[in-house]
């Protein structure tokens, strides 16, 4: 089953053209969108996420067009490179923040918050301003706050690119153990062929505005791609 679908899909920013792209991303999927900067990367997750219109096709979850459907009602998760998080609120209120906009119970919240803090290794930061925490920490929480309200589909801008090589490596593996406890269709952006290897179950390979292939993570090195990817190298 697909959950997300790009249909012939086209947007133009300024002088740059992403576009017109199709491709469909299954249930449960962990799903990398690669290509280096400039390709088009983040137009076309922002254009996921409903937040401009595209001039043709459509972006569909379950059949229907994003723009359709209430934000509050997309099921989407959305952690951005700059995490985002609210400076004058503690971790915990960072990660509660959604649930209490959806009025979901103290108590409820309460352990749900709990939860995410001890899944992702960060009860000791609780009650720490963000100004205070290290770049891990901070996508950390920015993580936890996304899955704070179960989302469907849970979409990543360069997550890791920031982190030093050991960190980076350790919430790679964090993430993977997460979506096997937490089940939801995973999009994320990179530039590193290496992560989207190693993550994704498919990867989606953008080059200036276009998508040059879609292919299995574990068949991205492989010889049937080394022509197009010395290219993408190339630019």
């Amino acid at each position: 089953m697909e959950t997300l679908e790009i249909q012939n899909f086209s947007v133009r920013r300024g002088n740059f053209t992403l576009g017109p792209l199709s491709f469909s991303v299954r249930k449960n999927e962990i799903f990398a969108i690669l290509g280096y900067t400039g390709s088009g990367k983040t137009i076309l997750l922002e254009s996921i996420c409903g937040l401009f219109p595209g001039d043709t096709g459509a972006v569909l979850y379950d059949g229907v067009e994003v723009s359709q459907i209430p934000v509050g009602q997309r099921g989407l998760g959305i952690v951005s490179q700059d995490h985002c998080l609210f400076p004058h609120m503690r971790v915990e209120d960072n990660i509660s923040y959604g649930l209490r906009c959806h009025h979901v119970p103290k108590q409820q919240r309460e352990r749900r918050v709990d939860a995410l803090l001890e899944l992702l290794n960060i009860t000791h930061i609780r009650r720490q301003y963000p100004a205070t925490l290290s770049g891990g920490e901070r996508q950390r929480t920015a993580l936890a706050r996304a899955l704070a309200l179960e989302p469907e589909l849970l979409v990543l801008d360069e997550p890791f690119s920031a982190l030093d090589p050991a960190t980076r490596s350790r919430l790679q593996q964090e993430l993977l153990s997460i979506h096997r406890k937490f089940p939801c269709t995973i999009v994320f952006v990179t530039h590193d062929f290496n992560e989207a290897e190693l993550l994704a179950d498919r990867v989606g390979i953008l080059l200036d505005g276009e998508l040059l292939a879609v292919t299995k993570g574990s068949e991205l090195m492989k010889e049937h791609y080394c022509k197009k990817i010395e290219t993408f190298l190339g630019r």
